[in-house]
């Protein structure tokens, strides 16, 4: 059974690049042996991410994320059980804010940047998917 999970957290550091390009490179190694798909979205010290695969797959990745170091204040925005993939074309998308059409995120939020602690969790995914659509996502690994 395939789910989609949606969470997101903040960087413990946000000035560090390293980071969140170590999350990413993770993600990329992890998810691609686990059957797992999804996009990152990244900005303001924000994690915004969607997370695809095999319940299993993904409840245990979710479990990791929870008690990853270089995040905190992770939050579980929305679950749900999925007939197909939405994000499958990449092992690990991700979307760089900082090179990104502010009117986007105006779009779905009160104020031109990344808050989905602010929004529901239908509003971040309908947020990830224009990303997608609008071609805003690099890294197509």
């Amino acid at each position: 059974m395939l789910v989609r999970l949606l969470y997101v957290s903040r960087a413990v550091n946000p000035e560090d690049t390293k980071a969140t390009q170590s999350i990413l490179d993770s993600a990329r190694e992890h998810n691609l042996s686990n059957g797992i798909t999804g996009i990152l979205c990244y900005g303001g010290g924000i994690y915004l991410q969607a997370i695809e695969g095999g319940r299993h797959q993904v409840n245990e990745l979710y479990g990791y994320i929870v008690r990853d170091q270089r995040h905190k204040d992770v939050a579980l925005l929305h679950y749900e059980e999925i007939t197909e993939r939405r994000f499958g074309g990449w092992t690990m998308g991700q979307v760089n804010l900082a090179k990104l059409n502010t009117s986007i995120v105006l779009k779905y939020s009160e104020k031109p940047e990344l808050d989905p602690y602010s929004v529901s969790g239908a509003v971040s995914l309908a947020l990830l998917e224009e990303l997608m659509l609008t071609a805003s996502i690099i890294g197509r690994a």
